[in-house]
C-alpha cells in the first residue's frame, strides 16, 4: 500500500521519521511532503503538493491549524484513509473526509504497524 507522510522530518527525534522508516522496514511504498526537500532512506520528501496516483493511506503529522491548506488536495487524491496521529485530531476534517467517502482513523501509525494492524 502506497502510504503519504504529511509533515515528514529528516530528523529522527520526529515521530514522522520515525514512522517513515518503520513503513519502509514494512514493505510499504512511502512518498511524503515536509517543510524541507530532504532524502530519508532514500524517499525524497518533497515541498510541494505533489499530485501523486495510487495513494492509499495518508498519515498525519501537522497540527490542525497546519492541515487546513491540505484538506482539498488530500481529498483530491482519494485516499482510502486518514490517520490522524496523536496531536492531529481535527472533527472538522473527519466529516469532510467522511463526507467525501475517505475513512478516518485516529491512530497512531507507529503502533499499527508494530501491532500488524496497518
Amino acid at each position: 500500500m502506497k502510504t503519504l507522510v504529511i509533515g515528514a522530518s529528516s530528523n529522527p527525534e520526529r515521530y514522522a521519521n520515525m514512522a517513515l522508516k518503520s513503513l519502509l522496514k514494512h514493505q510499504h511504498e512511502v512518498v511524503a511532503i515536509g517543510l524541507k526537500k530532504e532524502v530519508v532512506e532514500g524517499v525524497t520528501i518533497e515541498t510541494e503538493k505533489i499530485p501523486f496516483t495510487g495513494v492509499h493511506t495518508v498519515t498525519l503529522y501537522l497540527n490542525p491549524v497546519r492541515q487546513q491548506e491540505y484538506y482539498d488536495y488530500i481529498i483530491n487524491l482519494k485516499p482510502q484513509r486518514v490517520i490522524f496521529n496523536p496531536g492531529t485530531e481535527n472533527p472538522g476534517f473527519y466529516r469532510l473526509l467522511q463526507a467525501n467517502g475517505i475513512d478516518c482513523e485516529i491512530a497512531c501509525t507507529l503502533v499499527l504497524l508494530t501491532t500488524n494492524q496497518f
